[in-house]
């Protein structure tokens, strides 16, 4: 954990014809997770006209240019020299902002989850929320729906899994937990995370400029709210799309 450097030599591979996909370990763990932020702050730092996107995951990262522009095999080899120049063995935050606060109300109908899961975890409902709610998160990577943080920095004690069937529908906002991380999802759809509280935040919104509330490498942290503030945020959340 920490800013160790990982152990696992990085390896670039063709992802699609317009796409290589550097993989820097083999495990989700925090420090190759940095060194992933710090390569893709490295290559957008740096980045030449026929770059087109940069996406981060855990332990690996997608780098998509226009073939137009470009032939493969020399993107290939830019994005090499970068590796090679130092941007694993130096890893960062990967984020430019500060911790970014969001407001959950935890429990009731925006936590369906959340008695359940305290007595699972042998914890009183008011502890999970504490605990939940104490650290400071990273979001690792954006996935499986457009604005969904994936979350590292969970509390080991908290880890739950998913749930044997999932939910056909988790309304927007639901803060969840599921295996070893949390994450928040931006809008109405399937899940099987375990729900324990809602934010009025809006994950994602296609008409502002920065469609994401959050970026890989950002820094997160929950703050417990009531229903009277929740309800306060919402209209104001509202009121500001």
């Amino acid at each position: 954990m920490g800013n160790a450097v990982p152990a696992s030599p990085p390896r670039i591979e063709a992802l699609a014809d317009d796409a290589w996909l550097v993989t820097l370990g083999t495990s989700i763990d925090a420090a190759t997770n940095a060194a992933v932020h710090a390569l893709a702050a490295r290559l957008r730092g740096n980045a030449p006209p026929w770059l087109r996107d940069v996406v981060p995951a855990y332990a690996s990262l997608a780098v998509f240019v226009d073939p137009l522009q470009i032939d493969p095999p020399a993107a290939r080899d830019w994005v090499a020299t970068h590796v090679a120049a130092g941007a694993v063995a130096a890893p960062g935050t990967g984020g430019a902002r500060s911790a970014i606060e969001i407001p959950v109300l935890y429990g009731g109908d925006a936590g369906p989850d959340l008695a359940a899961a305290a007595r699972e975890l042998g914890l009183d409902a008011d502890e999970l929320v504490a605990r939940h709610a104490a650290p400071i998160y990273t979001v690792a990577m954006i996935g499986f729906a457009p604005g969904f943080p994936y979350l590292s920095g969970l509390d080991p004690a908290l880890a739950l899994p998913r749930l044997a069937t999932p939910r056909t529908r988790v309304p927007a906002g639901s803060v969840a937990i599921g295996g070893a991380q949390t994450g928040i999802y931006p809008r109405e759809s399937p899940g099987g995370w375990r729900l324990i509280g809602r934010t009025p935040c809006v994950l994602f919104d296609p008409q502002r400029a920065a469609p994401s509330l959050l970026f890989p490498g950002d820094r997160v942290r929950f703050r417990p709210v009531d229903a009277t503030t929740f309800d306060a945020l919402t209209v104001r959340t509202d009121g500001a799309k």
